[in-house]
């Protein structure tokens, strides 16, 4: 059995009956916007983010989930979809998961729109049934994640990025959204529960970042991934093992790899080189060590939870976040 069908086990029913009234949270009177989100519902990728709020919830509260669970699975992919839609316009990128974007197919305008219009209908979810709690939680996240691309655009252009600038941008882009998933499953359930809902927002936060950091090192290696190697230089992004290689090398080899990514960025060969002399230089050993240790915390904090299916699961997820080859 794959192993995102095993992680999902405990949660077959939750997730088929999450899908049916995802695709009625998307439903509007308005038939070209109803033609571009069947599009999308029907071009989902693993849907990790549903499946961490429902395992959350079904561990923290040993095995129940409620009408708020559902309603905060519909309200974070809605809004992970309207961020998805619009990092394509930002990124003028035509391509997702293999298939043609929504600015590819609808042009710049209506992709901005459709985002808004997800936007505003996971909102107006967690209105319309008080769920104030999990409003919190989701905006909080959307600021973050808004923040942290913003730092990370400001810090490419001068490539002055430090290990723990490197951290703050992907714990807002990419571990905030994680963060927020888990935290929601476990408010959904125990909204008295502070301390539960807030170890379980760290749960998610770590393997966020860890699945990040896995992310970076796909740009180091061959593998057969949906990403091309190299791609992080060419777009003038500093990731873990490119920064560590330049914490750990002389002035002079340091100016060769700023000026490589920043004005050689389009030459194959030269990318090629600075892709071995990250290597060279442990880049991708250190990464892989950071990488770990995130994971070991995130575990560490769910250990005290009494044994269930739904514990294994997201003892799955995590140990798939950093073995996964895509």
């Amino acid at each position: 059995m794959k192993i995102v069908e095993q992680i999902k086990q405990p949660i077959t029913v939750e997730m088929e009956l999450f899908e049916n009234k995802f695709r009625e949270s998307m439903s509007t009177k308005v038939a070209l916007l109803n033609r571009i989100t069947h599009y999308i519902v029907n071009r989902k990728g693993k849907q990790m983010r549903p499946m961490f709020v429902f395992l959350t919830a079904k561990m923290v509260s040993g095995g129940t989930v409620n009408e708020r669970t559902y309603r905060g699975a519909a309200v974070i992919e809605l809004i992970h979809t309207a961020t998805l839609v619009h990092d394509d316009v930002v990124d003028d990128s035509y391509k997702r998961r293999g298939f043609f974007s929504i600015n590819a197919l609808w042009k710049n305008k209506i992709a901005v729109l459709v985002g808004d219009y997800l936007l505003s209908k996971g909102l107006l979810l967690s209105i319309d049934n008080n769920d104030f709690d999990l409003l919190k939680i989701i905006s909080v996240a959307v600021r973050e994640m808004s923040e942290g691309e913003l730092l990370q655009i400001e810090k490419a252009r001068r490539l002055d990025i430090t290990e723990d600038i490197y951290y703050e941008i992907i714990r807002q882009k990419t571990a905030t959204l994680i963060a927020a998933c888990c935290s929601l499953g476990a408010c959904s359930v125990k909204p008295e529960d502070a301390e539960t809902i807030e170890r379980m927002r760290k749960f998610g936060e770590l393997i966020g970042m860890a699945f990040q950091i896995k992310d970076d090192l796909f740009d180091y290696t061959d593998d057969a991934i949906g990403k091309p190697t190299g791609i992080d230089i060419k777009e003038q992004k500093m990731t873990l093992p490119l920064i560590y290689a330049l914490n750990n090398c002389s002035p002079k080899e340091k100016s060769w790899v700023i000026n490589s990514v920043k004005n050689h960025n389009k030459d194959k060969k030269r990318v090629k080189e600075v892709i071995q002399f990250v290597k060279d230089k442990n880049g991708l050993h250190y990464a892989e060590q950071k990488m770990i240790q995130f994971q070991q915390e995130a575990l560490q904090l769910i250990q005290n939870f009494p044994q269930s299916p739904y514990k294994d699961s997201l003892t799955l997820m995590v140990n798939y976040v950093i073995e996964r080859k895509k």
